[in-house]
């Protein structure tokens, strides 16, 4: 019982910071703030973080710690990309887009995506997610090139941004659709041109 009220008094926190650092920004938010939103005592911040910047940090952790647990509920992250057969990484890279596009239209917040641009400055944190580096390197395997290519940086960039993009531009993709949120349909739609978008690559590297 005293686990799921830490863990609620934490996931409280973590909700109430994503919301006042995304609409008032780091700076604008103080640790009162966001105890008097999640509706706990200050100590909290301290018992669970340690200060306002390790919750910021807090935050970035949560959400690859979510990430990770939700890839390796199909996905071996242990196992090299090489190690598969070329068809088989075809089927796992985009088996493994199917679910980000499940993981990040259900998971990630209209704040936690403004938080996430502001943190996209610093690289380490996209380095810091293995669901990422995978990527990357499944996307190199591929492609024949090394991890560090170019070529394979902006590969993953142009295959992201298939997923992203709707999302990080919601303020015209909505608007043009007339909705205040994505729904079931527009999901399917976004896999749909995603597959097509990757096999697509697949036939122009002339592994199709």
């Amino acid at each position: 019982m005293k686990n799921i009220k830490e863990n609620n008094s934490k996931e409280k926190i973590l909700n109430s910071a994503i919301k006042l650092f995304a609409t008032n920004g780091f700076d604008g938010t103080s640790i009162r703030d966001i105890c008097k939103d999640a509706g706990v005592n200050v100590c909290m911040i301290s018992y669970y973080f340690g200060g306002k910047k390790e919750l910021y940090q807090g935050i970035i952790d949560d959400l690859i710690e979510k990430q990770t647990g939700f890839a390796k509920t199909f996905l071996d992250l242990d196992k090299a990309p090489e190690e598969y057969p070329l068809e088989e990484r075809k089927k796992l890279l985009l088996k493994i887009l199917d679910k980000v596009v499940d993981f990040f239209y259900s998971n990630i917040s209209k704040d936690l995506i403004t938080i996430l641009l502001k943190e996209q400055q610093n690289g380490n944190a996209i380095e810091r997610s293995p669901v990422l580096k995978y990527l990357r390197k499944l996307v190199a395997s591929l492609f024949s090139e090394t991890y560090c290519e170019r070529e394979i940086i902006f590969k993953t960039l142009f295959i992201l941004s298939q997923i992203n993009s709707p999302r990080i531009l919601s303020g015209f993709s909505l608007r043009l659709l007339g909705q205040d949120d994505f729904i079931q349909e527009d999901i399917k739609i976004i896999k749909k041109n995603v597959k097509l978008y990757v096999e697509s690559l697949f036939k122009e590297a002339g592994i199709a």
